[in-house]
């Protein structure tokens, strides 16, 4: 199976140009499984709520889905998008899967990170897996991985790949990341972004880059620079993601003991 990250710098609030550039990029990629970044056509730095939910769009029926599923359907691949979906009243920072067949759901980020809780609603949809035939994939968005329930709730549920669409800006996740899929023994896709953003007299927000893929073993097979676009794929098998057993004697999983594990 080929994975892998398109790690850009996003101009803000220019959506349609920064679809255009995500489709010429994509049209020229072989791959079953790509990763983009979190809010990867609106720009990360809202200024207001209002504009957060401005710049937002309906799932599946708002041009970042539409377009996503469009190269999905010709390439023959499945891709993971962060966007700021729009539902009712409420704006939330989600993520978006597709594939040949269409849409295929929608994960609304669990842990929201520093000023994002003035502008978005805490996601609601929990954690999902969705088989995409070569593998099973979960979803979690940027600051979710400083949780480590998160990527041990979407192990347990089956999840051979981690898709993680980001816009990091704290150092550490690049290096934490081998470490979510050494303990619980998933791949993980990171597509971090690139660029700075400094709106509204708000502090300047530069992303780290950093993209990165990590083997079931917790080894880094490939992390992008942190200043410059990338697009990288590689291959894995997915299949040892599901081997759980670490000894003769231990299984990474079955041996959890939940009972001591409350607080």
């Amino acid at each position: 199976m080929r994975i892998g990250y398109y790690q850009y710098e996003p101009e803000f609030g220019a959506i349609a140009k920064n679809l255009d550039a995500i489709r010429a990029k994509l049209e020229q990629t072989e791959a079953d499984l790509i990763v983009l970044p979190e809010l990867c056509a609106s720009g990360y730095q809202f200024v207001s709520a209002e504009e957060a939910q401005r710049l937002s769009e309906p799932v599946p029926e708002g041009p970042t889905t539409k377009m996503l599923v469009d190269v999905a359907k010709r390439r023959r691949m499945h891709i993971v998008a962060g966007l700021p979906e729009q539902a009712g009243a409420n704006c939330y920072n989600s993520a978006v899967v597709v594939g040949p067949s269409g849409f295929l759901g929608c994960y609304r980020k669990s842990h929201l990170f520093f000023e994002e809780t003035l502008c978005f609603a805490p996601g609601d949809t929990g954690f999902h897996v969705w088989d995409i035939g070569p593998a099973r994939i979960g979803v979690m968005i940027c600051f979710d991985w400083y949780f480590p329930e998160s990527a041990r709730t979407l192990a347990l549920m089956g999840a051979d790949i981690i898709c993680h669409p980001s816009n990091l800006v704290l150092p550490n996740c690049p290096d934490a990341m081998p470490v979510r899929c050494l303990e619980n023994r998933v791949f993980a896709v990171t597509c971090n972004r690139i660029g700075t953003e400094a709106r509204g007299g708000k502090d300047a927000l530069t992303f780290i880059g950093n993209s990165e893929i990590v083997g079931s073993r917790g080894v880094i097979l490939q992390r992008a620079p942190r200043d410059r676009e990338e697009l990288a794929v590689v291959d894995i098998d997915p299949a040892e993601a599901r081997n759980k057993s670490l000894t003769r004697y231990n299984d990474l999983l079955g041996d959890r003991r939940p009972s001591l594990y409350h607080h």
